[in-house]
């Protein structure tokens, strides 16, 4: 836009619009979730989390405001400054934060807790953004994902040291920024592949094959099935390669049936190892005979998915905390604890199926007024808009966060700054991980990790954030030439 047209006329209004629904609509869901029957209180009653959250809304249009009249190149010259005092202050939360309820996250400034890895996200985002803008930056080899590793991996290993695993993961959404900008696409694949293998590992490994798993049986075969659509569909030009693969399969499917008809004791992990290392070692010689080096990379598939699988139930015992463990099986229904661990998800799932098509109404839920749902207006805030405005009203929430994502795609796609691009799909991902982890959770499709829904969840710290996140963006937007 032109230099010398308007501040307001600069802004992207559609976004913003859709900002103040949807931190309207969460104002009142919050007001829903924390309603008493037997002790009303106003919405503006300052004591309670709907009071208090009007206030962190406006606290939040004030800092919007103030974005939005500061130098959009401030974000760009100060990004790495901004990082590493976000680091500081991660580092120092790690010991002079108190311990709420087994996490070390929030610093505690009178009656208000804040916490500190929200705003890690902005500064990550902003890193990045300035690193991958840098002249002439581009993926060219995996070297040059090294950097960009560094600068998110850091601020997520201090996060987990505050016990915050599931603000972490967020993180992650910075992947679909590097695809974007021109990462292969084998890596997203890659990490797809290993939340497969562990899956079915820790799925199945209760079901013994000989004296294997069928859960370990079952990750070697989609291995096998992997190298297989390879060479039929990518190398169309070695055919020979797939009857190979094929001869490998029915190897497998013998020695399985010799286990039945003959009673014969088969330790079929190995079994299955071992045709995986073969075949491995065929891709091995073609790619030295024929000198095609892309053949290497579906070896180091198969080798590191043989590692994986063996290390799952290790990374699954040892690793992870019994919480995390238990949150994992009820979602995979290896176990129901409906009292325990399953509580939340089952009373969510209670929640919004009663609500049916249209909803029982505004202050009308029961499940959530009697308070059967844990963390109801928080992470689990999700419940209350299905119970109070049901299937009809759900889907209206979720096609406005659709919209709110197509439409920062958009404004994304139209940057012709490197450094407003790359933070527009930053704030793009962050926001679509949130959404899609945290409403997933509510449904029950994923193992609850405690992220709150953008700008619905109760809290200043989330509503802070992503405030920010997002009027640095509409800011970087208006600035375009």
């Amino acid at each position: 836009m032109a230099r010398n047209t308007p501040l307001f006329q600069r802004i992207d209004w559609t976004t913003v619009i859709i900002y103040l629904i949807l931190v309207v609509m969460g104002w009142l869901s919050v007001y829903g979730a924390s309603y008493d029957f037997e002790n009303p209180t106003s919405i503006l009653d300052f004591d309670q989390r709907a009071g208090k959250q009007f206030i962190w809304i406006l606290t939040g249009f004030v800092i919007a405001g103030l974005i939005l009249l500061i130098d959009a190149k401030i974000y760009n010259y100060f990004a790495y400054i901004i990082y590493g005092a976000i680091i500081f202050l991660l580092i120092l939360t790690i010991f002079i934060a108190p311990d709420l309820r087994g996490s070390h996250s929030w610093i505690v400034i009178g009656p208000v807790n804040f916490q500190t890895a929200e705003l890690a996200k902005v500064a990550t985002s902003c890193a990045l953004a300035r690193f991958m803008s840098s002249y002439n930056y581009k993926f060219r080899s995996w070297k040059d994902l090294f950097p960009l590793l560094g600068i998110i991996f850091l601020p997520m290993a201090l996060i987990v040291l505050q016990k915050e695993t599931g603000s972490a993961l967020v993180f992650c959404a910075f992947f679909l920024v590097f695809y974007r900008e021109g990462m292969k696409g084998i890596v997203i694949l890659l990490g797809f592949l290993a939340v497969v293998l562990f899956v079915a590992v820790i799925r199945f490994s209760e079901i013994k094959v000989g004296s294997g798993s069928l859960g370990f049986l079952i990750a070697m075969l989609i291995v096998l099935m992997i190298q297989l659509t390879y060479a039929c569909v990518i190398e169309k030009d070695f055919k020979q390669s797939a009857f190979v693969l094929l001869g490998a399969c029915l190897i497998a499917i013998i020695a399985y049936l010799l286990f039945f008809i003959f009673k014969i004791n088969i330790d079929f992990d190995y079994v299955a190892v071992g045709i995986i290392v073969l075949s491995s070692l065929f891709w091995g010689v073609l790619a030295l005979f024929f000198r095609k080096k892309r053949y290497w990379t579906i070896v180091f598939i198969s080798i590191a998915s043989v590692i994986f699988s063996f290390s799952s139930d290790y990374l699954f015992e040892k690793v992870l905390e019994p919480h995390q463990r238990n949150r994992i099986m009820v979602v995979l229904n290896m176990k129901e604890d409906l009292r325990g661990d399953g509580y939340n998800v089952n009373q969510s799932k209670i929640a919004i199926g009663s609500g049916g098509l249209f909803g029982k109404g505004f202050l009308n839920g029961t499940q959530t007024k009697l308070k059967y749902v844990p963390e109801q207006d928080t992470d689990f805030i999700f419940c209350t808009v299905g119970e109070e405005h049901g299937f009809v009203g759900s889907i209206v929430v979720l096609a406005l966060y659709a919209f709110l994502l197509i439409r920062l795609l958009a404004i994304a796609e139209r940057q012709r700054d490197a450094f407003a691009r790359v933070y527009g799909y930053c704030v793009a991902s962050i926001l679509f991980l949130h959404f899609v982890i945290n409403v997933g959770m509510v449904l029950g499709l994923m193992p609850v990790i405690g992220i709150p829904l953008p700008f619905f969840s109760y809290g200043g710290s989330s509503l802070w954030s992503f405030t920010i996140l997002l009027f640095i963006l509409i800011k970087l937007d208006s600035e375009r030439r």
